[in-house]
């Protein structure tokens, strides 16, 4: 659930991040031999960078020096596209019999085991450090609406369409990796054993199967969470003051790849149905939020006590997000989607590049050219931006069984309007697009298409 105060803004001071990588030894490449000094002192620097060099090889470097560029500049060189066929016979924590993908398997130096992957895989250095990986799913049943296939397949269809235009990596599971961890607190198998099949990247992204993008050109601003380790639609005030259940929502997250996240995550899975504290933390948590109306122990109402009790311990690590909707209530957004098809319209009416014809690959460069005409726009509830995710929470497009505060036509043609507004956005870049966001029926797009 989430609640409609997205108005609200709040800035956060950035603090330096507990979970960096270690940098390697960097080597001056404009020493200079001149040569009065002969062969003598060429000998010796040889020498002494042999000696280094040698030195190098058995040194651990220490886990807070490690520095994204240098590491790019040093081992990847000038190459930007990873060697995806090229895995040393050096032995990893892959190799460890000990390491696990499982929850409640602890996990030790984990930055540390990172650093020496990438060490090993240079090709994947560069970039590092805006390396995401996405990770969406659904139950391993068919799905008892008799849309609910086609809904889910429709959403995720969204997000690899996002995915590709960003370059992002993505995987869809349908599996219940830990059959006690059902319901909401299924993804977080799935993420940890993610964290380990994806040392190369810096950041897990989840997204429930029931939100969308519908800003097919936004691009996650990752240099906003320098300091953090954690990201979530959320205000701090409905957290800390009023003890809200819906302070924030834990349906998209963002979860940065290192030690501090698998400690975090065995935390806050600790109150989930694996553990024998299962219904003690459901109590704990009603107790503690009194707007939370059913028993169980769930996901998000533990993060809200994470970051509310335990505050001294996680929340300098936690950026609650909510000046542009990082994930945004369904309600209040389905209704302005015309509108907002309309002002983009007219923006590029009155824009000729922005109407240009142009490759999919170069996509993002015209959301930064669009960034232009949009600054006195604002973001969140009442603004005419698009919104970057729309969730459809209660809507429960396999199951069916929405909340009884919603229609049937509210939640399905809500969708089907949502999932219509972005597929446009993709679709514009193959010379077609719907008139009606409402139908399914396409039609293709005169040349400098929307021309006043």
């Amino acid at each position: 659930m989430v609640t409609s105060e997205l108005s609200n803004h709040h800035h956060h001071q950035h603090i330096t991040n507990n979970c960096p990588m270690a940098k390697p030894i960097s080597r001056n490449k404009n020493s200079s031999i001149f040569l009065s000094d002969g062969c003598l002192f060429l000998g010796g620097a040889l020498s002494a960078l042999i000696l280094v060099w040698g030195f190098s090889s058995f040194t651990t470097f220490p886990n807070d020096t490690l520095n994204f560029e240098t590491l790019s500049q040093n081992d990847a060189a000038s190459s930007r596209t990873p060697d995806l066929t090229f895995d040393p016979p050096d032995k990893t924590f892959f190799d460890d019999p000990q390491m696990r993908y499982t929850m409640g398997k602890k996990v030790r130096n984990w930055d540390e085991k990172r650093e020496e992957w990438l060490k090993l895989h240079p090709s994947f250095s560069a970039g590092a450090r805006e390396r995401v990986v996405m990770i969406t799913g659904s139950q391993p049943e068919p799905c008892r609406n008799p849309i609910g296939d086609h809904l889910l397949l429709r959403f995720f269809k969204n997000k690899v369409d996002y995915c590709r235009l960003h370059g992002y990596d993505i995987l869809y599971n349908n599996a219940l990796l830990d059959p006690k961890m059902f319901a909401y607190w299924a993804k977080y198998p799935v993420v940890r054993a993610a964290m380990m099949a994806h040392p190369e990247a810096e950041w897990i992204w989840w997204v429930d199967s029931d939100a969308l993008f519908t800003d097919m050109e936004f691009k996650l601003p990752l240099e906003r969470y320098k300091g953090y380790n954690l990201v979530v639609h959320g205000w701090p005030h409905l957290i800390h003051e009023k003890r809200s259940w819906t302070g924030l929502n834990a349906g998209v997250f963002l979860i940065r790849n290192c030690q501090w996240s698998l400690d975090f995550m065995e935390s806050w899975a600790s109150m989930g149905p694996q553990t024998p504290n299962y219904e003690k933390w459901g109590k704990t948590l009603r107790s503690t939020f009194k707007d939370k109306f059913f028993p169980e122990s769930d996901d998000q109402t533990g993060l809200a006590y994470l970051i509310a009790i335990e505050k001294d311990k996680w929340a300098d690590r936690i950026y609650l997000e909510n000046d542009y909707y990082f994930e945004g209530y369904w309600k209040e957004i389905v209704g302005t989607l015309q509108n907002i098809s309309e002002k983009y319209m007219e923006m590029e009416k009155r824009v000729r590049r922005l109407r240009r014809r142009h490759a999919e690959k170069v996509s993002e460069s015209y959301g930064d050219i669009r960034e232009e005409y949009l600054k006195d726009s604002g973001f969140g509830k009442g603004s005419l931006r698009r919104p970057f995710i729309t969730h459809f929470t209660g809507c429960q497009p396999c199951s069916g069984k929405y909340n009884a505060m919603y229609s049937a036509d509210d939640c399905w043609n809500g969708m089907h309007k949502a999932l219509n507004f972005a597929d446009n956005q993709v679709m514009r870049n193959y010379g077609f697009q719907r008139s009606d966001l409402l139908l399914n029926s396409v039609s293709p797009l005169p040349y400098d298409y929307p021309h006043p």
